[in-house]
């Protein structure tokens, strides 16, 4: 059988970008021995955005596809300052809830999105198959073994995370409605630099925001804001557009695996047999929404 070795090497591409924003939970948690949540946020995504102007210079404008309906001056203007928002809520929603719960478990939790994003794309009448609604069911029981206790509660940070995650799945179509019309690292830069500059507001007006404190946290931050932010997204940029959708799906997907291994091996997080148990479930129903979107419309 012959090996295809381009797909091989977008794969090992994309399975590097899985690892790297897997292994960033653990740069959050750690990140916030330091600094508050807000700060690691605001110096990170400030670093990122910093780190992704270079590559304006590599890559050049593409035309717009001459059948898509122009977006009108105003969204055209402040679509990317939404997007920025939604990115906004949902990482602080899941940088505060790191502060509660383990880098595992929040990496399975934020995984969710990738369900999430097909249910909700009813309300935008997008189509979804069964396969959709099997992968959030199966999901939907992990995450019940995962969070809820056996006296029915539900972590603060996880509940927390779980909002972040929703958040993340407006933001995934969000961006899916204003890529087609934007230069997508211009439209990244814009976030990222949204964010960061909304998270230091935030941070200078209720947390102790010292020098010393980011200096303590270089190492985390740098990871976040360069390997994150830098590096894993060029590398998704660069690969998807020859990888393919269904190798895609389930390797970035392996981005919650990689988030509890590196909580397990960097931060000694243990969990239950109950709670490794959601997180198969919830790995299953993600890659069986994830597949049965990619066989809906393979060009995806």
């Amino acid at each position: 059988m012959l090996i295809d070795k381009k797909c091989l090497k977008s794969d090992f591409l994309l399975l590097i970008a899985a690892a790297i924003w897997g292994f960033a939970f653990v740069a959050q948690r750690t990140g916030m021995e330091y600094v508050g949540p807000f700060t690691y946020s605001g110096v990170r995504f400030l670093l990122g955005t910093v780190s992704l102007l270079p590559l304006l210079y590599f890559f050049k404008d593409s035309p717009p596809d001459p059948e898509l309906k122009p977006l009108s001056p105003f969204w055209q203007r402040w679509g990317c300052v939404l997007a920025g928002l939604l990115l906004f809520a949902g990482m602080s929603l899941q940088q505060v809830g790191l502060v509660y719960t383990t880098a595992g478990k929040a990496g399975f939790i934020t995984g969710l999105y990738v369900v999430l994003v097909p249910v909700f794309g009813l309300a935008l009448r997008h189509n979804t198959g069964k396969g959709i609604w099997l992968g959030a069911l199966v999901a939907a029981i992990g995450l019940y073994l995962l969070s809820v206790n056996s006296d029915l509660r539900v972590a603060f940070g996880d509940l927390l995370v779980f909002a972040g995650a929703i958040v993340w799945a407006w933001h995934v179509l969000a961006i899916g409605w204003l890529s087609p019309h934007n230069h997508p690292l211009r439209l990244s830069i814009v976030q990222f630099g949204i964010t960061g500059l909304i998270s230091l507001i935030i941070a200078f007006c209720i947390e102790t925001v010292s020098f010393r404190g980011i200096c303590n946290a270089a190492i985390p931050i740098l990871y976040g804001g360069i390997m994150s932010v830098g590096v894993a997204f060029t590398l998704q940029v660069i690969v998807q557009k020859t990888a393919h959708p269904a190798h895609a799906a389930i390797i970035l997907s392996l981005e919650a695996v990689f988030a509890a291994l590196g909580g397990w091996l960097l931060l000694n997080e243990q969990m239950s047999g109950r709670a490794i148990a959601g997180c198969v479930l919830m790995l299953t129903g993600m890659l069986v929404a994830q597949l049965s979107s990619h066989r809906k419309n393979p060009a995806a």
